[in-house]
């Protein structure tokens, strides 16, 4: 048996392509049934989000089932775009793109945090399905712990490098905990609405929402349990606000010096926090000169999600080492399968000896008691355990090494087994034309 993937992402292919496979949960539960039909395939998981859709599956023949998984894409879009877009892994390979992929190393954006639990969904919706078995669990698992283990002795996942998130982030500096914070946003397009979500998530107090379609402000209110602001309203509710972020696409300033200087005032000079992350800017950077005001515009926001991420690429080194390791260890863990079949068959083999001879042996001492022929069993069981535990301890611990295949042929001659052990054959290098794209 190996491990193998097929699929496509945003690094190989544009979103007109990524959207024709995108699955829905029961789509899914479709797809993994007619995988698991092909009787090249025993195990498979389907991983399918925004970015990516990638096939995982343990297969009876590793060149055979890579190129079944390719045909399951090219099957549905045949195309030559689509071609070149998919990526195929086996084995040692496949084990390390999973890890990326969980660790959020393969991410469109370094550290997101969201690739691990679509992770965690894939692989419940597969087990719903039965359609993973002992190898895809012990995979899966391993995969999440390595993206836990990745996130708690790395930062990979901390400093914000998205410009709402950078937002939220520089109001904490402001302001340190964020529970007892008002927040008014100005606009409510895409940008304010991922504000919003990032601040609630940090326990603001409250939010207001003023936006030229009060429709619009209502309609975020409502998601968000905030309070809507007619358009025209903003500056007088503005004095309860601490934090101000600004997005819409308002060609001039709306918010100036004179109307900041009333608002401080009302607010009997307790500080307030401005960000604009419009373009053209909406608010008149001449408002940095007044006490108790910070404004912060989309450059410098920039600049810190530049740093920040940075700072990202630095841990991801430390992130792609634990991999190494974990895949290291995953790969002895495989290999330590092909000694399996010739474990059994050693057992088999001598146990059936010690049955034989030990009733050869009872038939010629002629009527024994009960205690007697137990004590002949537990003599002659010992005796093969005893001779069995050096050659078993040692399949077991070497069969991962490099001279591994010829200690099981070696074994397999000296006992001579012929061919009647089925071994599990060790997991391979890529396959030409398989290599990593990364």
């Amino acid at each position: 048996m190996n491990i193998i993937l097929a699929g496509l992402n945003h690094r190989t292919a544009k979103v007109e392509i990524r959207e024709q496979f995108a699955l829905s949960e029961e789509q899914i539960g479709e797809a993994l049934y007619k995988l698991k039909r092909n009787p090249l395939i025993q195990e498979a998981l389907i991983l399918s989000t925004c970015n990516r859709v990638e096939l995982y599956a343990v297969v009876t023949n590793t060149e055979e089932g890579c190129t079944a998984l390719k045909n399951f894409f090219l099957h549905q879009s045949p195309s030559d775009a689509v071609a070149s877009a998919l990526y195929t892994y086996s084995a040692r390979d496949c084990l390390r793109h999973l890890f990326r992929v969980s660790s959020s190393l393969d991410s469109m954006i370094l550290g997101e945090p969201q690739i691990l639990g679509q992770l965690k969904d894939a692989f419940d919706l597969a087990m719903l399905h039965k359609s993973t078995g002992v190898l895809l669990n012990k995979v899966c698992k391993k995969a999440i712990s390595v993206a836990k283990r990745v996130r708690t002795e790395t930062k990979i996942s901390e400093n914000a490098v998205s410009i709402s998130y950078a937002a939220v982030e520089l109001a904490k500096k402001i302001f340190g905990k964020l529970h007892q914070k008002s927040v008014m946003l100005v606009g409510a397009g895409e940008m304010a609405e991922l504000s919003a979500r990032h601040f609630i998530s940090n326990g603001v107090k409250s939010i207001f929402i003023a936006n030229r379609s009060y429709e619009r402000s209502l309609e975020l209110a409502s998601e968000y349990q905030g309070i809507p602001v007619r358009f025209e309203d903003f500056f007088v509710e503005m004095a309860q606000s601490d934090i101000v972020l600004c997005s819409t696409g308002a060609p001039h300033y709306l918010i100036g010096p004179q109307d900041v200087s009333k608002v401080i005032a009302s607010r009997a000079n307790r500080p307030i926090f401005f960000i604009d992350i419009s373009v053209p800017r909406n608010i008149d950077p001449a408002i940095n000169q007044l006490d108790n005001v910070f404004l912060y515009d989309i450059d410098d926001l920039k600049l810190s999600v530049e740093a920040n991420l940075r700072s990202r690429e630095v841990e991801a080194f430390k992130a792609e080492e634990i991999i190494t390791e974990e895949v290291e260890q995953m790969t002895r863990w495989f290999k330590s399968l092909d000694a399996i079949p010739m474990i059994v068959a050693l057992k088999e083999m001598a146990e059936e000896i010690r049955i034989r001879e030990m009733k050869r042996t009872l038939d010629r001492l002629g009527a024994l008691t009960p205690e007697q022929r137990e004590a002949i069993d537990g003599l002659t069981l010992s005796i093969v355990n005893k001779l069995l535990h050096g050659p078993l301890t040692t399949l077991k611990e070497e069969t991962h090494g490099n001279n591994g295949n010829a200690l099981l042929e070696a074994t397999q001659k000296l006992f001579q087994f012929g061919k009647t052990v089925t071994t599990i054959p060790t997991p391979a290098l890529p396959l030409k034309g398989m290599e990593s794209n990364e």
